[in-house]
């Protein structure tokens, strides 16, 4: 009796998956020409007034999420001052480029998750999508511009306006603003004349300024605050701190800062942070991080008897109670011998005095306020760290803004709302669509079927093939 031959499962699968893409673009390319006969003829204008004479058509390849198409389209020029215009290019979103918007949207996201080569592969895997990794560059970069437009443009209302319609804050909820820095590795190029910390006192890479807004809701069964996984966004930019201080603070106009109750920000104390909050949340509860007070406390305990040195327990209790006068005085009762040593401590020394007033621990951990910048730590690594801070990673500053603006209107779960408010295309409509989907799929998928069958003779082997498809297979397409 003869054997029953294994259906090689996966290979079913990629046939089928190749004949549906080789199929839809067939059928997308129909539509779109189809579209284009339907397409009502009207006269092409010349941003200088002048009326456009046609050129003929012109051909483009226009990657498609469904694979590549043909696309022809009228040209059009200005006898006056010879601009060409593609009319149907503006229409379908795609001047000046030979990518989709559904594929753009696509590159975009890959190129920002992960390094561009890696983003290519990735594609290819799981859309079968062949891209060089340097067009992903180019256009991950492009859209996260235009993602920083579109914020700043969101900014500059909201401050105008000095609130936003966000949704309400749910009652009793504690409204927290965090920021941090963290340095992005960049380009030697830019670089020049910048002090840093190198031996050589160089400068490696610039400061990232990273800011979050969460909301804290009740508490959990330990009785530690809880923070709303869900309500977590993101602002950065390589920039000043002025220019930082109006982003973090216009994004927490748009989360609800006018509706807040309560205010809290966490910062880890350094003086522009201070600034920050001092002119745009002045009426804010300011935290110190606590472990970046541990890590000053530590550095105090090392210039006192050495590098391995840890914090006494005195010392840290006195921290947690927020007692800042006894632990400076505790800690500074002995200043190192030489005069680097000496005005190290009194430097660290000066930190706590001047923190001490956001550094009340006990007081806020009894009103059950976080006391930890844990947040945006997190938010330093991943949206940060994770992308822009690989090995050999040299980045341009403003490639480096673009991709923080990406990575942050993701990460923060607003990308859809930016590509909904890309500029409006208009509605494609098809009078008497033509019926071109059931044949060319059962054409594309018996093409597939006989590359695999050929690719089977040349390789000696008989996979188990799915059954030659015709048109019954594809009803209802």
């Amino acid at each position: 009796m003869a054997t029953r031959q294994s259906p090689d499962f996966e290979a079913w699968e990629t046939l089928m998956l190749q004949a549906a893409r080789q199929g839809g673009a067939g059928v997308l390319g129909s539509l779109l020409t189809h579209w284009q006969a339907q397409a009502p003829r009207e006269s092409v204008l010349c941003q200088c007034g002048q009326r456009m004479s046609s050129r003929g058509r012109r051909g483009k390849g226009l990657l498609t999420t469904l694979g590549p198409i043909p696309f022809a389209r009228s040209g059009y020029e200005c006898k006056q001052c010879h601009r060409r215009r593609f009319p149907d290019d503006e229409r379908l979103d795609i001047v000046n480029t030979t990518y989709s918007p559904g594929v753009r949207r696509l590159m975009a996201r890959a190129g920002s998750q992960t390094q561009f080569e890696q983003a290519a592969q990735d594609l290819l895997c799981y859309a079968g999508l062949r891209v060089e990794a340097r067009e992903i560059e180019r256009v991950a970069e492009e859209v996260g511009r235009q993602v920083e437009q579109w914020l700043g443009a969101e900014q500059d209302q909201i401050l105008q306006a000095g609130v936003s319609a966000s949704p309400k804050l749910e009652r009793g909820a504690k409204f927290y603003v965090s920021f941090d820095g963290t340095g992005v590795p960049i380009r030697r190029s830019e670089l020049v004349g910048r002090q840093g910390k190198q031996a050589d006192g160089s400068a490696r890479t610039r400061e990232t300024k990273l800011g979050c807004v969460f909301t804290q809701v009740g508490l959990d069964k330990e009785g530690y605050p809880q923070r709303d996984p869900d309500s977590t966004t993101y602002v950065g930019a390589i920039e000043s701190s002025t220019l930082f201080g109006w982003r973090i603070y216009a994004e927490a106009l748009r989360r609800g800062l006018e509706q807040a109750q309560t205010v809290i920000v966490l910062t880890d104390g350094q003086r522009y942070n201070h600034t920050i909050a001092q002119t745009h949340f002045s009426d804010a509860v300011h935290i110190v991080d606590l472990f970046h007070a541990y890590e000053h406390l530590t550095v105090v305990a090392q210039l006192r008897w050495g590098q391995e040195a840890k914090a006494p327990k005195a010392w840290r209790v006195l921290l947690e109670a927020g007692d800042i006068s006894r632990l400076v005085r505790k800690a500074g009762r002995q200043l190192p011998a030489s005069a680097k040593g000496r005005k190290a401590m009194l430097k660290q020394l000066h930190y706590f005095e001047n923190n001490a007033w956001q550094m009340r621990y006990a007081e806020f951990r009894e009103k059950k306020f976080f006391v930890g910048s844990g947040v945006v730590e997190a938010g330093c690594r991943t949206v940060i760290g994770a992308r822009l801070k690989q090995s050999g990673m040299r980045w341009s500053v403003r490639g480096a803004n673009a991709i923080i603006a990406l990575r942050c209107c993701i990460l923060s779960g607003r990308f859809e709302d930016f590509w909904a408010h890309l500029p409006a295309r208009p509605p494609f409509y098809l009078v008497n669509p033509p019926p071109c989907g059931r044949a060319m799929f059962a054409q594309a998928f018996k093409r597939m079927h006989e590359k695999a069958k050929r690719c089977g003779r040349r390789t000696g082997q008989s996979p188990a093939l799915p059954p030659p498809a015709g048109k019954a297979l594809w009803r209802g397409c």
